[in-house]
């Protein structure tokens, strides 16, 4: 949601709701459809869609046209189809990003109008299913991310849990049955109203263009009675619910007794850390996943022992780590080497010739973003040679940029040097930045 700050009254009112879910673990709500059409609610669930921005959905309406109708005119309708139950959520927009790897992730987009009502319940279901969700899932979450899920990893390998099932699951929001997660959010909450709203969503057509440009409509979600749109503002709660029972049933048959195993989620991404029998875990975890519709994806799931060997999660790669003042060996994480190679293409991006038209401040600020996002992430463990490397090459990127802006031979060197580049245009050390950094110099 940004950098928005919550109005007190909805915290307060997410503060109550949290309290009662915490303090009575049986207890079910029955009373929360009236909070949706809220004025406080909806104008903040409107306020978090705008600073999220994002692109039009079907109707292709967008902020500005909203503004220029007048945002509280348009919200006011809104809440009148809630109030008077007549509100119904029109199809999902379907774009397709390129992932990592080079295949595509399909993405539904909602109408702004559909993401305010998803946030608005967002903002009042977040906090009553935060009370249930376990310690080993961190994505989604206040006070957790994919930096506490790759420290606590970090730390069960420390402890001796060194047997690793790196896991895959195939097609996780896509495969989710609607039945069995409408099930784990009645568990919770029975207003009928809400649990129509949830169903509304995850049954929406999806509309997408042809090679030809023509639009074509399909029901694959109410067909198969599966899946939950990525993309949506109500996605990450949904997947994180649903996430909870696999995370329950591999406890709650006492596998992670057996194998002194701790699982660590991120949204889809999952890790065993075990002490022993990693094989039999892995066969546990799938007989666990098929019992609730998931299947494990066995292409990109393996089992790995350290130190010997190496797996990457969320970005790192942990590994026999070598300090370098003391050359003692430790089991550690470092930036991997995807990531380091993701980031040297992002940088690559930013300076090719196309960009020359842009002034130097332009190009420098957009490459400090990137870098300055890149280290908040990368701060964990040895990161000091991943730094030097991703720095040289942003200082070679941009110098050789500055040659064809100026039209000057040779590498530049002499007219550009590294003082020019840090001091006068003010493009980010990276090395610098390894000062303040707990782990760096490991």
């Amino acid at each position: 949601m940004g950098n928005l700050a919550t109005p007190e009254a909805i915290q307060k009112l997410q503060r109550a709701l949290h309290a009662k879910a915490k303090g009575e673990p049986g207890f079910r709500f029955y009373a929360l459809y009236d909070k949706v059409y809220r004025k406080d609610v909806l104008q903040h669930a409107y306020a978090c869609c705008r600073a999220n921005q994002g692109a039009a959905g079907v109707d292709g309406e967008r902020f500005e046209d909203i503004e220029a109708y007048g945002v509280e005119r348009w919200l006011g309708e809104l809440a009148d189809t809630l109030r008077k139950k007549t509100y119904r959520p029109q199809a999902l927009r379907r774009v397709y990003v390129p992932k990592p790897n080079g295949k595509l992730r399909p993405l539904s987009i909602p109408t702004i109008r559909d993401r305010t009502v998803m946030m608005t319940a967002m903002l009042i279901l977040a906090p009553i299913f935060e009370a249930d969700l376990p310690p080993e899932q961190h994505g989604y979450r206040p006070e957790r991310s994919a930096l506490s899920a790759v420290q606590e990893t970090r730390e069960l390998l420390v402890t001796g849990r060194t047997q690793v099932v790196d896991a895959d699951l195939t097609d996780y929001f896509g495969s989710i049955p609607h039945a069995q997660l409408m099930t784990s959010v009645a568990r919770r909450v029975l207003d009928r109203q809400i649990l129509h709203l949830i169903k509304m969503w995850l049954e929406a057509p999806v509309e997408e263009a042809d090679d030809q440009g023509r639009t074509r409509r399909t029901t694959r979600n109410k067909d198969s009675k599966r899946g939950i749109p990525q993309g949506s503002p109500i996605s990450p709660l949904l997947s994180n619910l649903y996430m909870r029972r696999l995370v329950l049933g591999w406890k709650r048959r006492g596998f992670e007794r057996y194998f002194d195993a701790r699982i660590v989620t991120y949204a889809d991404d999952l890790v065993i850390c075990c002490r022993y029998r990693a094989e039999e875990a892995l066969a546990a975890l799938r007989q666990v996943a098929s019992q609730i519709g998931l299947t494990v994806n066995e292409d990109k799931t393996h089992v790995c022992r350290l130190p010997e060997g190496r797996f990457d999660f969320l970005g790192y790669s942990f590994e026999r780590c070598y300090s370098e003042q003391t050359g003692r060996s430790y089991l550690g994480s470092r930036p991997s080497k995807k990531s380091i190679r993701r980031m040297i293409e992002a940088i690559s991006a930013q300076t090719e010739r196309k960009m020359l038209c842009l002034d130097a401040d332009i190009v420098v600020a957009r490459l400090n973003r990137k870098l300055a996002g890149w280290a908040n992430y990368f701060c964990l463990g040895p990161v000091s040679k991943s730094y030097r490397a991703v720095n040289a090459h942003a200082t070679q990127r941009l110098r050789r940029w500055l040659c064809n802006k100026h039209k000057i031979s040779g590498n530049g060197k002499t007219r550009f040097p590294e003082q020019y580049l840090h001091e006068t245009l003010g493009l980010v050390y990276l090395p610098a930045l390894t000062r303040n950094l707990p782990w760096a110099k490991a």
